[in-house]
């Protein structure tokens, strides 16, 4: 079978990611908050990065009630976050917890759905802020602290028009375009130093409020869910896909 068919079939042991320390952005909605809980339901201490806290505090509550480890928030603006707000981040990371062993790049923006010929400056600039340039600069800074986890893995979120470009998808399209080839390039340096694996997901099509804003008319209900595509998450971040690494799998 395909790394994506094992994925999309992965049958998760109830603490296949015991132990382990797991941040994860845009974990306030979709398919990055049901992922923070599926991880922590696995046994992951998960970190909970998101610009609105409020939405934060929702997860960091339920995933309490639930008995699972207790997590952690960390609010960030990927928008307008510096290189020294991600080295803070590390720092503070480092204090709290000591290493890292799992990093899912989930948040992003969808931008403009137009021609490029009417595509503005500055939603371009800000897709391409939100998409790319943080999960590089996040990656960059933490870096350190997945070099200290016996086994850890990154997990970058790609798209299927970032494999074959689409009109009217502007700076989204070229932005999974370019996290697919951040990922490559990440993996092929990685190889045989330390144990850091990356790799890129695509959701593909799932009930989420940026597909909604994509597809208006789209019936929602005809979508899977986020839940549905949880094993590819879940195999990913466990020691199950150790040695897997550079690939782009399909959830779906």
């Amino acid at each position: 079978m395909t790394d994506s068919s094992i994925a999309k079939n992965y049958q998760a042991n109830d603490n296949c990611l015991a132990n382990r320390i797991i941040l994860v952005t845009g974990a306030g909605d979709g398919i990055g908050r049901t992922a923070a809980l599926t991880f922590a339901s696995y046994g992951a201490e998960v970190i909970l990065v998101g610009r609105t806290v409020a939405k934060l505090e929702q997860v960091y509550d339920e995933i309490v009630a639930s008995g699972a480890p207790k997590p952690a928030i960390y609010p960030m603006d990927l928008e307008g976050a510096t290189e020294d707000h991600y080295q803070e981040m590390a720092g503070k990371l480092f204090e709290e917890f000591g290493r890292l062993d799992g990093l899912l790049h989930n948040a992003g923006l969808l931008g403009q759905r137009t021609p490029i010929a009417n595509y503005k400056l500055s939603t371009w600039q800000q897709v391409m802020q939100v998409n790319v340039t943080a999960g590089f600069a996040m990656t960059k800074a933490l870096l350190p602290l997945l070099e200290k986890s016996e086994d850890s893995s990154i997990i970058f979120t790609s798209s299927g028009v970032g494999r074959v470009g689409r009109a009217y998808w502007g700076a989204y399209a070229v932005s999974k375009f370019a996290t697919e080839g951040l990922c490559q390039v990440l993996a092929q340096e990685l190889e045989g130093v330390g144990n850091i694996r990356v790799n890129c997901i695509n959701p593909g099509a799932t009930r989420t409020a940026m597909r909604a804003g994509a597809y208006p008319a789209e019936d929602p209900g005809t979508l899977p869910a986020p839940a549905d595509i949880m094993p590819t998450y879940l195999y990913l971040m466990s020691a199950e896909s150790q040695g897997v690494s550079g690939e782009s799998l399909d959830a779906q």
